[in-house]
């Protein structure tokens, strides 16, 4: 459990390279390893950028809203569109937009440009769904959700090198972070277009004339509502995290980052090492269960959060509970529908958690603002244990209908 991420890393794309994981799979990972960089770099210190500006807490954190209520509209559609041509040529697509956006957050001179930033950013950002539904359409099912850990661990490697990257990068000037974020995303979509591989089984292929709407199916809309009211707490969470820092531990720009790093340690190792374990005793539908009391505590935990001592527990629980929630569920989708659906639905999902992302850093930012620092997390941890109960109905875990 003390090993180095990257080594970690390095030992998965030795298997790759030896055959024991589905061909494609070290590209899409390497893909999103790199978007998640560039993004890592964004998120801690977008905040504190926009109060440069003049933003208040509120608006600073509906500025982290802006990038979500776009995908909230888009996600579904761009998974949809991968279904008829393919994962390949969206998740390029998806990076551009990505380089685009940042490079207008990162030279904008007003906040209302760096809503426009955030929000062509968000337009774009179908990356994670589609990249999560090529992996599914590699993977055999008993391995659906490990590899999909293996793909979340490209989030931890993110948040280990992006904050890290984007701390010294500041030190240049708070635009840079912004401009180093749209580089790695425009090289990142030539390096795709020329390396990753189609994985959709038939692209182009028509559906039948009577099409079953696959999140009406059993099972599929608990789901959808367990996506929304975690990801709501939990990017409250994120939303307010560097304000929370500034004011109970007097921590600055740098420190936020160092604190991103080592959470993106972190989610490596859950995701490499603890969540095929739990898996292998727990099932999918035990591992979710167990990830979602796991961040209840967390939260609970770090809205008391005065020192060191109690920030590093809080923050424990809350990387390995949502280490075993988010590719856990994201499988558990995946299988409750069949091949030329799957971008589909995991685009709802990507959709709800578009909504959680408006919703939960806006009632964050407001709870933290007009009433106190503390109650944020106080929330969330209720939220969590709410999703927790809704994740005890038999439909979540139960296998998906027959196609008709």
């Amino acid at each position: 459990m003390s090993e180095f991420p990257l080594a970690v890393v390095d030992r998965h794309a030795a298997s790759v390279r030896r055959g024991s994981l589905p061909p494609g799979f070290g590209t899409i990972w390497s893909c999103v390893a790199l978007d998640l960089v560039g993004f890592g770099i964004v998120l801690p210190i977008l905040p504190l950028y926009a109060e440069d500006f003049g933003a208040t807490p509120f608006v600073a954190t509906a500025l982290v809203a802006t990038f979500s209520a776009a995908q909230l509209v888009f996600s579904p559609v761009w998974g949809r569109v991968s279904d008829r041509i393919g994962r390949k040529p969206v998740l390029v697509l998806s990076l551009a937009g990505t380089a685009v956006g940042s490079l207008i957050t990162g030279l904008a001179g007003s906040l209302w440009v760096l809503f426009l930033g955030r929000l062509l950013d968000g337009v774009s950002g179908a990356s994670v769904s589609v990249a999560q539904a090529a992996v599914a359409d590699v993977a055999p099912p008993e391995q659906r959700a490990k590899l999909l850990g293996l793909l979340g661990a490209a989030f931890g490697l993110g948040f280990v090198a992006g904050p890290a990257i984007g701390g010294l990068a500041a030190l240049g000037g708070p635009e840079i972070p912004f401009l180093l974020a749209a580089l790695i995303a425009g090289v990142n979509a030539v390096a795709a277009w020329k390396r990753l591989p189609e994985t959709h089984p038939s692209p182009g292929a028509r559906r039948p004339a009577v099409d079953r709407v696959p999140w009406r199916r059993a099972g599929v809309a608990p789901l959808v509502v367990v996506a929304f009211v975690s990801l709501s707490a939990f990017s409250a969470f994120e939303g307010t995290f560097a304000l929370f820092g500034e004011r109970r531990l007097d921590l600055k720009l740098a420190s936020t980052g160092g604190v991103f790093a080592v959470i993106g340690i972190a989610l490596v190792i859950v995701q490499v090492r603890v969540l095929p374990a739990v898996l292998d005793r727990l099932g999918e539908g035990g591992t979710l269960r167990v990830g979602l009391v796991l961040n209840a505590f967390g939260l609970a935990v770090l809205a008391g959060v005065d020192s060191w001592a109690l920030l590093v527990p809080a923050l424990l629980l809350l990387v390995v509970g949502q280490g075993l929630v988010s590719p856990t569920l994201s499988s558990i989708l995946a299988g409750k529908v069949d091949a030329d659906r799957r971008g589909g639905v995991l685009g709802v999902q990507q959709a709800a958690g578009g909504l959680a992302r408006v919703v939960g850093p806006m009632a964050g930012g407001f709870l933290f603002q007009e009433v106190g620092v503390p109650v944020p997390y106080v929330a969330g941890a209720a939220l969590m244990a709410l999703a927790a109960l809704v994740a005890l109905r038999p439909a979540v875990s139960a296998p998906a209908p027959s196609t008709p």
